[in-house]
């Protein structure tokens, strides 16, 4: 028997000759640090990798004015759909979350329509899906559906003219509700532009640009459904300032008593001006050569008109004269507004 080999396995059997067990996560701990659990709905806080991933988007929390129009849109809907459809409608607001454009267009369960509207004041895009439920509930409420009976739903064909036709009518009651709603914060219209089945024919952003959704529950008695709305952070960029108001007509900065305290100390500010007679520009060398007793000529007579300046800035001119034992300047209009903020400024 060979004494190596008897060694071998004699220190294989040994527990310090082992290296440390290799541990094996389970699914469990993987989903975890993924940021991905089925046990938990769609609007919880996600964690690991997705966590650090989605950080870059901007909540919608930083943008406290955008819940106080949703909620105004909320009640404005309540009462232009029960008034388009004549029954008994109650809106509800699910939850407004900040999301990736691309994840919500492959999000989208189909089949759908989508309306790509644009915010003409804004000069951008957004997007208004309508689930299934709610497209076949507003048929068969439009069209004298008796009430306590589910809507039929045909899967496997296209919408047909006549469905289309309504749902775009009641794209354009939200529409102009969305109108009304943002109108105390700032004018703002939104006409609808297409409607599109097909997610990639409503691309209206970047699939990496963060976008505002918020989700609409719309339920008649024992029908309804969902109405997504889509902005993209593009299309809000322009009313971003009001959008961060914590109340509707918050001034940011404004203390009267502060600017009448400055208003005083500016009256009584002390302001060095210069009266220039005439200027003339020479050759650097006859500058230095000057010496004590050289004349030099001016261009300006008695009656030439003299500059009063603020630094570098011309505030008015004036005639030159003589006030007892000193010499004066009358001015003969009085300073331009541009000029004494120029001087303030210290511009030239």
């Amino acid at each position: 028997m060979d004494p190596l080999a008897t060694h071998d396995e004699a220190a294989a059997d040994m527990p310090e000759a082992r290296g440390p067990a290799e541990r094996i996560l389970n699914q469990e701990e993987i989903d975890s640090l993924l940021g991905f659990d089925l046990s938990d709905d769609e609007d919880a806080d996600r964690t690991g990798i997705r966590a650090i991933i989605n950080s870059a988007l901007v909540s919608y929390e930083r943008l406290p004015m955008l819940e106080i129009v949703f909620d105004r849109l909320v009640r404005l809907m309540t009462t232009s759909l029960r008034n388009f459809t004549s029954d008994n409608v109650e809106v509800s607001l699910d939850n407004i979350s900040s999301i990736r454009f691309g994840d919500y267009l492959n999000s989208i369960p189909l089949p759908a329509i989508l309306a790509v509207f644009r915010a003409e004041e804004l000069d951008n895009y957004g997007l208004l899906a309508v689930d299934s439920n709610l497209i076949y509930s507003i048929v068969d409420v439009l069209l004298g559906g008796r009430r306590g009976t589910a809507a039929l739903r045909i899967e496997g064909r296209p919408y047909t003219t006549i469905e289309r036709v309504l749902v775009q009518r009641m794209v354009e009651v939200v529409l102009n509700d969305a109108r009304a709603a943002f109108e105390p914060l700032t004018p703002v219209h939104f006409n609808l532009d297409r409607l599109e089945t097909n997610p990639r024919f409503a691309a209206i952003a970047r699939p990496a640009n963060a976008a505002i959704l918020v989700k609409l529950r719309i339920d008649m008695e024992d029908r309804g459904g969902r109405i997504e709305l889509l902005l993209p952070y593009a299309t809000l960029e322009p009313i971003r300032k009001m959008l961060l108001q914590q109340f509707m007509g918050e001034k940011f900065g404004r203390d009267n008593i502060w600017e009448g305290h400055l208003a005083t100390e500016l009256w009584t500010t002390q302001l060095e001006v210069r009266a220039v007679l005439d200027e003339h520009q020479v050759p650097l060398g006859q500058v230095l050569n000057l010496k004590v007793g050289d004349t030099l000529m001016l261009n300006a007579g008695p009656d030439s008109p003299v500059a009063l300046r603020c630094g570098p800035v011309n505030l008015t001119q004036g005639r030159m004269g003589r006030r007892g034992q000193h010499i004066a300047l009358k001015v003969e209009q009085p300073p331009s507004a541009q000029a004494v903020q120029r001087a303030a400024r210290g511009e030239r």
